[in-house]
């Protein structure tokens, strides 16, 4: 009977402390991870994603250019990317590329340093947590 609940709690314990299986995009470029309870956006090296209140679903513009988008960086696509599902390519004022998930253009926050920070959620009331 005790070898029988040692073998439950070892194996209770294993599923807690395996990891959630995060979804990946793009090639693995992208991915989930669970924050809160939320499934967020990150890059490949787990730095988290935003979007912008400002930009417009859908419209294939960003409209965080020059000193923005030197706090809020874009996460940059290839020149030659293609549409993948959700994701989209935008092009940016200087003709660049960049990803946009669900038609919402995709943005790093400078202050983030470390993967897993979300300190840009919540910015000016129009910064948010990107969510799958």
């Amino acid at each position: 009977m005790r070898l029988r609940s040692i073998l439950a709690g070892a194996a209770a314990l294993a599923m807690l402390a395996a990891p959630s299986l995060a979804e990946e995009y793009l090639g693995g470029a992208v991915k989930t991870v669970d924050i809160g309870g939320q499934q967020v956006l990150t890059d490949a090296d787990g730095m988290t994603l935003y979007i912008f209140d400002k930009d417009t679903a859908g419209d294939g513009k960003s409209v965080c250019n020059g000193d923005c988008a030197v706090k809020w960086p874009p996460l940059m696509a290839a020149e030659d990317a293609q549409d993948e599902g959700d994701f989209t390519v935008v092009t940016r004022d200087d003709g660049s590329k960049m990803w946009a998930h669900e038609g919402m253009p995709l943005y790093y926050w400078y202050e983030d340093t470390e993967p897993g920070d979300t300190s840009g959620d919540g910015v000016g009331g129009v910064w948010h947590l990107a969510v799958d």
